[in-house]
């Protein structure tokens, strides 16, 4: 298993930027595929972002490409996801997660963080 701990989340008004941070301990990070998900209260927790370990290769959940960027840094053990023009309808719990599998199959992230909120007002 990897742990893993969120931050970077908070309160910010619509069309603002913010840069959520996940730092990475336990199973090796640098084979991780590892991505972001969020979650509003009574939904189900939805795909946001993947990428793979190397960090060549992204994938986004439609809605919101062109305004997320996930990112990694393997050598501070750490995935970010840079979020630009914030919407109200962005406002949830954003949670990090690991997968020893491809970073596409967003159903085999196993490893999970505890969550950073969001909220952004408008």
């Amino acid at each position: 298993q990897v742990q893993l701990v969120e931050s970077g989340g908070g309160l910010v008004q619509a069309g603002d930027s913010l840069r959520l941070s996940c730092a990475a301990s336990g199973r090796t990070f640098r084979s991780s595929s590892m991505g972001w998900f969020r979650q509003v209260p009574g939904k189900e927790r939805e795909f946001v972002a993947t990428i793979n370990p190397s960090g060549g290769r992204t994938y986004y959940e439609d809605s919101v490409k062109g305004r997320f960027t996930i990112s990694r840094d393997n050598a501070k053990n750490t995935v970010y996801l840079q979020i630009i023009s914030l919407k109200p309808e962005d406002t949830a719990v954003y949670y990090c997660a690991a997968s020893t599998g491809a970073y596409w199959r967003t159903a085999d992230y196993d490893s999970w963080g505890q969550g950073t909120q969001v909220t952004v007002s408008s």
